[in-house]
């Protein structure tokens, strides 16, 4: 297979190897974004009978093994490349999705999730090799559209949850499941590698997960944008987990209305992601952007408990996701923009897989924490649950917005990052 051996050295931006891998992740968050509306509703059904404790864990068990997986990939694929990684990640999720589909037990779903997880190194892979085919002028808007591709996928793929799960709460997964093996199948044969043979650092003794993302923390500037990146995803995933339930109990909405409300979800990232955020990141910096964006996320999610059908009906829940996409759309992309950066060129799988293993951590506690919060003593939704989920979610993006405020001098004073 051949390999894209003149990597950051042309400045222009849509290269063939940046279609192919933005191609490649939208692809994948179909697929991924087909899960998150559909999972709730599928482990509320028997044989499985979910409380929304369980359903907490079970989005926390996928972040779980991202988290201990994810730094390994990250420096896999430095060292053999992004291809394989990313290819054993797209087989391992298909092997995990189709798992959750035939599985006669809650266990079963786990498993699935496990499986799921343990591979799903291709986010921190794909931002490597986006960053390996970007110059560091370019970088933001590299990274700008990998958001959008998420955007992408979390519009059409909440959109067919909602579609298929008219033929069955179980299709959605197969259809997922034949998608990610699909994809791993183009990639294998029409994606460039980007890493060259010894161009890259040898294995080093390997550290514990928790040891490495400490360590992170000793280097002041990546240090503080991997704590603000941490936040955000905590709360954000906190929010992601309650959603469905939320408008579930709230609202009265099905698995079909909440995949066509994550699909507007989707549509608005691409608005923030694809357009807003390039125009922004010019005239104001990555930093400042992100003090924006945790704002509004912060406070979006102080908003929802407020809401309902008597108060202010399905336009008002829409406003308030509209500002809370919007938000995440300006911050998310200004950090791993920053993250990059400030890593060296050859380490860039170890450092963005640093970030997104502290991400995926967050993944994990934001979930369990959401399950712990959203259920009652009758294992139930109420409207006190209700509140303290989203209040605790707003109250971790008001911290993260004054970590961001910090980041913002500190950033300027670190060369050549731009602030």
């Amino acid at each position: 297979m051949p390999r894209y051996t003149t990597t950051n050295t042309s400045d222009k931006l849509l290269t063939p190897p940046l279609i192919i891998i933005l191609v490649t992740v939208f692809i994948d968050l179909i697929g991924f974004g087909m899960v998150i509306p559909i999972l709730p509703f599928y482990a509320e059904t028997t044989p499985y009978n979910a409380t929304p404790f369980e359903i907490g864990l079970l989005f926390s068990i996928y972040s779980w093994m991202q988290f201990f997986f994810s730094p390994i990939l990250g420096r896999l694929s430095d060292r053999y490349g992004r291809r394989p990684v990313l290819l054993v990640s797209l087989i391992g999720s298909a092997v995990g999705y189709y798992l959750i589909g035939i599985a006669g037990s809650l266990a079963l779903v786990f498993a699935g999730r496990i499986i799921g997880g343990i591979t799903g190194g291709n986010i921190s892979t794909a931002q490597a090799y986006i960053a390996d085919v970007t110059t560091r002028e370019n970088r933001a808007k590299g990274m700008g559209l990998f958001g959008a591709m998420f955007g992408l996928g979390f519009i059409l793929g909440p959109a067919l949850a909602g579609i298929l799960s008219k033929y069955g709460v179980h299709v959605p997964f197969y259809f997922a499941a034949g998608l990610s093996l699909t994809n791993a199948i183009a990639l294998y044969f029409i994606l460039p590698e980007t890493v060259k043979p010894g161009g890259v650092e040898q294995f080093g003794p390997r550290r514990n997960r928790f040891v490495e993302l400490v360590a992170s923390l000793r280097e002041k500037v990546f240090g503080t944008v991997n704590i603000v990146y941490f936040l955000l995803i905590t709360a954000f995933s906190i929010m992601t987990y309650a959603f469905v339930l939320f408008t579930a109990y709230r609202y009265g909405y099905n698995a079909e209305q909440n995949g066509y409300l994550f699909a507007f979800v989707g549509l608005i990232a691409i608005i923030g992601q694809g357009f807003l955020f390039h125009t922004l990141v010019k005239k104001i910096g990555e930093t400042r952007l992100t003090v924006i964006g945790c704002l509004l996320m912060a406070a979006s999610l102080a908003v929802f408990p407020f809401l309902g059908p008597s108060m202010g009906g399905l336009t008002a829940l829409l406003i308030t996701t509209t500002f809370l996409s919007i938000g995440n759309a300006f911050a998310s992309p200004s950090l791993t923009s920053l993250a990059s950066k400030i890593s060296p060129e050859d380490r860039q799988g170890v450092s963005l897989g640093i970030m997104q293993s502290g991400a995926s951590l967050a993944r994990a506690i934001g979930p369990t924490v959401g399950g712990l919060l959203l259920n009652n003593a009758l294992n139930k939704v109420d409207d006190v649950t209700v509140t303290r989920t989203f209040w605790t979610a707003s109250l971790v993006m008001f911290v993260a917005m004054g970590a961001a405020i910090y980041a913002v001098k500190i950033v300027r004073d670190h060369q050549p990052v731009s602030a």
